[in-house]
């Protein structure tokens, strides 16, 4: 029953130059004739020549961008060295025109580019699908003693996100996610294949599927149907049944 599965990470193009998660897409499309196969990146390490290679078995790419401002973007963390974010955004943005890639951009909303206006850019590119996150603390991750990154500097309140989801109502693509609706609407699974359940404010995993099966630890994922639903989780999402201007 599985139609859609989406890469994610850490940056999916840092192993093998690409070519692993380029040999991930193409097993999802052809061996397992999945509906929709999609990657999440922020479009730093990706190439004209792998769009040559995998592109036909990719129906979404997802670009992470959190700000049009390159001052903005190396403050967040998003900076890319030499290399100009929103430039590169655009260069993206026509090779999957070039190759028949549904284009989309996700946007995490915290302190930094709250009161930024994007609604010229983001029309502009014209994505299928414009994701706006509201920061989202996660124990372990980006919170607390352990955690790998602090982003309590980040985070927004829920009026200031509204304010800014209000700034840019008429941008038709935009598919807005608050905190409630991020913790228990995805399917999440790590590199040993739990699920991973956010509902308690943590990344906790259930037992792996190699061990367990799916049935049993799915179990454990925190998953909510109706959230997913609500959220608009289920939409066109096989470029197969899309009707774009490539």
């Amino acid at each position: 029953g599985m139609e859609k599965i989406n890469f994610s990470g850490g940056e999916p193009f840092l192993q093998d130059r690409g070519e692993f998660v380029g040999k991930l897409v193409q097993f999802c499309k052809q061996e397992l004739k999945l509906p929709s196969v999609s990657i999440v990146s922020n479009g730093s390490l990706i190439r004209e020549r792998w769009f040559q290679k995998y592109g036909e078995y990719l129906d979404i790419l997802a670009i992470s961008c959190d700000s049009f401002d390159e001052n903005v973007n190396v403050l967040i963390g998003r900076g890319q060295g030499k290399k100009n974010h929103v430039e590169n955004l655009h260069k993206l943005r026509q090779w999957c025109r070039e190759y028949a890639v549904a284009f989309k951009i996700n946007s995490v909303i915290n302190r930094f580019n709250v009161e930024e206006d994007m609604n010229e850019q983001i029309k502009a590119l014209n994505p299928v699908r414009w994701k706006v996150f509201q920061c989202l603390l996660i124990e372990g991750e980006n919170s607390g003693e352990d955690a790998l990154r602090e982003a309590e500097r980040f985070v927004i309140s829920d009026e200031d996100f509204e304010k800014f989801l209000h700034r840019h109502k008429d941008v038709s693509c935009l598919v807005p996610e608050s905190n409630q609706k991020m913790r228990d609407s995805y399917l999440i699974l790590d590199e040993y294949m739990r699920f991973l359940n956010c509902r308690n404010g943590r990344k906790e995993p259930s037992k792996s599927i190699l061990d367990v099966g799916v049935e049993a630890a799915i179990k454990f994922s925190g998953f909510d149907e109706k959230m997913f639903l609500k959220r608009g989780g289920k939409y066109v999402w096989s470029k197969a049944d899309m009707k774009l201007d490539w």
